[in-house]
């Protein structure tokens, strides 16, 4: 099968994804073997691929927002059946023992693994997972489909933490592949949703998927954050941009941060910005009820999921394209299993 493999960490600039031939993987007993129509292009890949988080193998496939049918199932496995439909999530493992599986915390297990890092992930035309750690998903085009299951959810788990208890305003702060999917869902439930990002197309996207408010954070239209929040998510990975949120939010706000790596949170003043019983929190990975629920309203919402669609070859170029800041929403990878874009 074809794969692109990351056999050391670099910067994306030098294209360290190669395009190679590797053996189809084998499902074991409690896996499904899937055949990816397509893999949505996710910022936690970027930090994988450029080694922001530290290498769990000698070489690996990313990939972990993957969409695909069921080649074959595995001997134990009763609940899927070929040609089944399937969106294949970063969470691949939990050990269900421990004191986070045990609460319903399984995101937290110290024993989890992952997609597209601890496990060869969907920039491939197979892969396999265990039957547990699927979802199905529905029939129609399946690009749209692939960013629901990494940046849709995890932005969803996000959004959940920064929610005020009743209506109110909340703050977006990056606006990429997961906050196009998360101030959607944060309108269809009844809130105001202002956009903040110093991209002018992204601000036009948000404007467009029925922002309330957008704001520009730099250049000649950049605005000062007023206290106008009643909550707020972090998307972009950049220390700073936490100061930012913690400066528009009201008293007894909670700001969220959705990366799973971000660059060194500047001194906080904790008299200016965190007194007033303001809260600060992080959010790490998600738990298969979190996809569930997420997947659930996204069918039921009919949210638009934005996407650029590229051939599996070009996932450098996918890559370095969001370092970049130049997709609106997000992009896909079409890996050669798909009917329709």
């Amino acid at each position: 099968m074809r794969a692109m493999v990351l056999g050391a960490p670099a910067p994306i600039e030098e294209h360290p994804l190669r395009l190679e031939e590797l053996a189809p993987p084998r499902e074991g007993p409690g896996e499904i073997l899937v055949a990816v129509e397509h893999c949505g292009v996710c910022r936690t890949d970027l930090h994988v691929v450029e080694g922001d988080l530290p290498p769990r193998r000698p070489a690996v496939v990313p990939g972990h927002e993957i969409v695909g049918r069921v080649v074959r199932v595995g001997s134990e496995v009763r609940t899927y059946a070929e040609g089944q439909r399937v969106g294949i999530p970063w969470l691949r493992f939990t050990c269900g023992a421990c004191e986070y599986c045990r609460s319903a915390r399984e995101n937290l297990c110290d024993r989890k693994e992952y997609t597209g890092y601890t496990a060869n992930g969907g920039y491939s035309e197979l892969v396999t997972v265990r039957a547990e750690y699927a979802f199905p998903m529905p029939e129609g085009p399946g690009a749209p489909l692939a960013p629901l299951l990494c940046a849709g959810i995890i932005g969803f788990r996000a959004l959940k933490f920064a929610l005020p208890p009743s209506e109110g305003r909340v703050g977006f702060f990056g606006f990429g592949g997961s906050a196009h999917l998360a101030l959607q869902l944060a309108a269809h439930l009844g809130y105001e949703t202002v956009a903040y990002s110093r991209n002018p197309s992204h601000l036009a996207l948000a404007h467009r998927l029925g922002a309330t408010d957008t704001v520009a954070t730099s250049g000649p239209r950049a605005e000062t954050p007023a206290r106008s929040l009643d909550g707020a998510v972090v998307f972009a990975p950049a220390g700073p941009v936490v100061l930012d949120a913690l400066t528009a939010v009201k008293k007894g706000a909670t700001v969220s941060i959705a990366s799973i790596h971000l660059s060194p949170i500047p001194a906080i003043d904790y008299d200016r910005l965190l007194f007033g019983e303001r809260r600060l929190v992080s959010v790490e990975s998600n738990t298969r009820e979190d996809a569930r629920e997420f997947l659930d309203l996204a069918q039921r919402y009919r949210l638009e999921s934005v996407v650029t669609v590229r051939p599996l070859v070009q996932a450098n170029e996918a890559l370095a394209e969001l370092k970049r800041g130049a997709v609106d929403g997000a992009v896909v990878l079409d890996c050669g299993n798909g009917r329709s874009a």
